[in-house]
């Protein structure tokens, strides 16, 4: 089973980013996942492409970009560009799902699609097959620190469910309230990806949490 840790930038020492992506690079996490988010689809705003192109210079690993913005058709290139390596989108956020997909295809990355807890699962049915990747919001896009919402088990089974007809390759990735104690059940039902902000970077040992995320 794939299992892949993906530390979220959004949680780390602003001040000390440089230090907070070799940390990255030391560790055994697989990705870095960074919180793109603009003030409009959610209410708070992140960063965008300096902070993106600034950590990429230093990052050995894969650039795991959710982006929670409105048009994001107009923005794959510049996030291409900048060195998204995944670029994950949200399908409320789309007025034409397939053509985002087809545009981040056309970047040569690879592509993901998103949707929010309220959002029933069977959307995603007509992308499965043309996406590498699906995450499954387990908190409201746009703040760090909330809690897990336990239904989200039952959505992940029903999302497993449906790549295992369409797309067995398709990867399921969570984001919000993952912790130590969680981290388990969630590769029970089958996710593979796990995003883990605070819980990684206000651990006293980031690197030790890190593996025991892996190995839970």
């Amino acid at each position: 089973m794939i299992k892949i840790i993906s530390p979220s930038i959004l949680s780390a020492d602003f001040g000390n980013l440089q230090a907070m992506t070799e940390m990255i690079n030391a560790s055994e996490a697989d990705w870095l996942h960074f919180d793109v988010m603009d003030g409009v689809f959610v209410p708070n705003i992140s960063f965008g492409f300096p902070v993106m192109e600034a950590v990429k210079r230093h990052c050995t690993k894969m650039l795991d970009v959710h982006i929670m913005i409105v048009h994001p058709e107009k923005y794959v290139q510049r996030f291409a560009r900048a060195g998204a390596g995944m670029l994950s989108f949200h399908y409320e956020a789309a007025e034409n799902p397939q053509q985002v997909i087809d545009l981040i295809r056309a970047e040569g990355i690879k592509a993901g699609i998103t949707i929010n807890p309220d959002v029933p699962v069977s959307v995603l049915e007509p992308f499965i097959d043309k996406v590498d990747m699906v995450l499954l919001m387990t908190v409201f896009a746009g703040y760090g620190g909330q809690k897990f919402i336990e239904e989200s088990y039952s959505r992940i089974d029903v999302l497993k469910d449906m790549i295992l007809r369409k797309n067995p390759d398709c990867l399921i990735q969570v984001d919000g309230g993952i912790t130590l104690e969680n981290a388990s059940k969630l590769f029970k039902h089958g996710v593979n990806v796990l995003v883990a902000g605070s819980t990684v970077f206000n651990a006293p040992d980031p690197l030790k949490m890190i593996v025991d995320l892996k190995n839970a």
